[in-house]
């Protein structure tokens, strides 16, 4: 598990909104949670060892429920069901590179990475039906989401191998195993 010793600087705002209840059965403090990984992310990832110089950098994350998710997936990528996880990028590929790329140009204005939304009961469900903890499955989403506000994307078959390599890469280090493992077997 990464150290609690790092913390995310000043100049970075993280909202968690906790809309649906249940959550609070799987964590005492949600909000918490998503702190302690979000905090391991930006300490795990090159395209973020800038954090502390952005000026204000904006994260929000809401818990939700497969009511509401639903909705936003209806309204926002045109498919009528209940999913997982939603990541609403605030930065476009230009302003990614621009602010996280290798040699980074900091603006000297607030920005938002972006909205990461998660549903209760598909995540309660597909911790079930894969044989994970909620914890476990919730943390897997919650770095998905992140990766997709940073640029990651897994529509062709490249981009989803990089993805997911990554994505085992910052699971391993919150002692979670191979979330894709039993889908290559």
């Amino acid at each position: 598990m990464p150290s609690d010793r790092f913390h995310l600087p000043d100049s970075f705002h993280l909202d968690v909104s906790v809309e649906e209840k249940g959550w609070r059965v799987h964590f005492a403090d949600p909000e918490i949670e998503v702190a302690r990984i979000v905090t391991a992310l930006f300490h795990e990832l090159p395209e973020t060892a800038n954090i502390a110089a952005f000026p204000h950098l904006e994260l929000s994350v809401v818990l939700t429920d497969d009511a509401a998710i639903r909705v936003l997936n209806r309204d926002y990528r045109d498919k009528d069901k209940a999913t997982n996880v939603l990541s609403f990028p605030g930065l476009d590929e230009a302003e990614l590179k621009q602010f996280f790329g290798p040699e980074p140009d900091l603006p000297e204005y607030p920005l938002s990475l972006g909205d990461i939304i998660l549903a209760l009961e598909t995540v309660e469900k597909e911790a079930i039906s894969s044989g994970k903890t909620v914890a476990d499955h919730f943390t897997h989403l919650v770095v998905h989401g992140f990766l997709h506000l940073l640029g990651y994307d897994h529509i062709d078959e490249k981009d989803a191998e990089v993805m997911e390599a990554l994505e085992k890469r910052l699971l391993a280090t919150f002692g979670i195993d191979d979330p894709y493992q039993e889908m290559s077997t």
